[in-house]
């Protein structure tokens, strides 16, 4: 058999591998989380895109949300102000907030749009505040003090979390066929906008939607265990082991609180996968052994 026959053979195997999980999620909403190193280097953004315009064409219906934390320090870099966290996390003041919005509802979720549409999608730009999408309240942080053992409240300013996912506007959307992108940002009470983590923003709107998969696209190849050996499968009671033991800790540690967030809201399944392996997210969908780490209930 010619070796160009049997190439063609190999591509025909894999689209049979993929037919069940594409009969099996035909229809089904996927929410996906889109962050890190896929949103940065050319070569995996053009992936992510033709990935999400596939899902499409097939009939799944992907939901897009999108961080990007890395492009708000640099833009505040160039305007000469200093990005500032309090606790590993942003403090967001009214001139920051100004800046997130620009970047996250207007810069990036614009370019990602683009991106889909000129691949032959057709994507649709939102942020949290069309149609009050995301309903937000100020989000409260509190630590112990060192001194007096006691806690206290951390201001971390027009920080957010997710009150309630108004989802009239995604299922119209949906049904139309169109794929959303969104913003993770929130109305607060008095229609203050607050900027709110992406992971949860992603995580509620699979919980509302329940969703057939979250998908959280990270820079790792998922959970490990105290080896560093990578955990293919997870439920909830071992996630939650892991979290006291500190094995999961650090950067992980938010993007799995959201997961299990997303599965008591009735997400069949949540993926946490490496976004800098290219189509990671195919990979991932449509192949028995899969990529990262996969969580259930």
């Amino acid at each position: 058999m010619r070796t160009g026959m049997k190439t063609l053979i190999e591509k025909a195997n894999i689209l049979i591998e993929a037919l069940p999980y594409i009969k099996s999620f035909y229809g089904k909403t996927f929410v996906i989380k889109y962050g890190g190193s896929a949103m940065v280097n050319e070569e995996l953004k053009d992936a992510f895109a033709q990935d999400v315009v596939l899902l499409s064409f097939i009939g799944l219906k992907p939901i897009i949300v999108h961080g990007g934390g890395p492009r708000i320090n640099k833009i505040m870099e160039r305007m000469g102000k200093k990005p500032t966290f309090v606790h590993g996390q942003r403090f967001t003041d009214k001139e920051t907030m100004d800046v997130v919005e620009m970047v996250l509802g207007g810069l990036i979720n614009k370019e990602i749009v683009s991106l889909i549409n000129r691949l032959g999608g057709r994507a649709i730009g939102l942020s949290g505040k069309d149609a009050t999408l995301i309903k937000a309240k100020k989000k409260v942080v509190k630590k112990l003090s060192p001194e007096t053992g006691t806690p206290e409240i951390i201001d971390l300013g027009l920080v957010g979390e997710v009150e309630k996912i108004n989802p009239e506007i995604l299922l119209s959307i949906e049904k139309d066929g169109f794929i959303p992108v969104i913003a993770p940002i929130g109305v607060g009470t008095k229609n203050t906008t607050l900027n709110i983590n992406a992971d949860f923003v992603a995580s509620a709107i699979a919980g509302d939607l329940k969703a057939e998969k979250l998908i959280l696209l990270t820079d790792v190849e998922g959970i490990k265990d105290k080896n560093n050996r990578l955990i293919p499968a997870l439920n909830k009671k071992r996630v939650k082991s892991l979290i006291v033991r500190g094995i999961v800790s650090g950067g992980m540690l938010p993007k799995v609180e959201a997961s299990l967030r997303a599965l008591k809201g009735g997400v069949k399944k949540v993926h946490i996968i490496d976004g800098r392996v290219p189509h990671a997210l195919l990979l991932e969908i449509f192949t028995k052994k899969g990529l990262g780490t996969e969580i259930v209930k």
